[in-house]
């Protein structure tokens, strides 16, 4: 639902003031969740099957993907083509990396104030994906 929330949120405010790139960012994330949706990559509470950090990935790679097809954008796109082939050829290797962080507890620093770099480390645990991202 979130996913719809903040699609829905960037075609508004690309319409509202005319910023054709969030329009874009909408659109591709509508697709992507779309994709995310039929190709079933949901979490799931078996260790060694995706969870939200897999499932995140797979939403981020749709969207990706979305943005690189488009045409609307032609900016967006080139940024994105990039990305988007990295994320694909990195597929297996990311998944793997988040499947090998399951199965264990994992110290935040606590509940109710978890310590931020522990719980990114816990929370982001596949270092392709991180650098691909931090790349952007």
């Amino acid at each position: 639902g979130e996913y719809t929330a903040l699609a829905a949120s960037l075609e508004h405010l690309g319409n509202k003031f005319g910023n054709d790139g969030a329009t874009v960012l909408g659109a591709a994330l509508d697709k992507a969740t779309a994709q995310y949706l039929d190709n079933g990559q949901l979490p799931s509470r078996k260790v060694n099957e995706i969870d939200n950090r897999g499932s995140a990935f797979y939403l981020t790679l749709y969207w990706a993907q979305a943005l690189a097809e488009q045409s609307e954008n032609g900016e967006l796109s080139a940024k994105f083509k990039d990305i988007s082939d990295r994320l694909s050829d990195a597929e297996e290797q990311i998944v793997q990396e988040l499947l090998d962080a399951q199965g264990s507890a994992q110290d935040v620093g606590g509940y109710y104030k978890p310590d931020e770099a522990k719980a990114s480390k816990a929370m982001c645990p596949s270092e392709t994906l991180n650098g691909i991202i931090a790349s952007i």
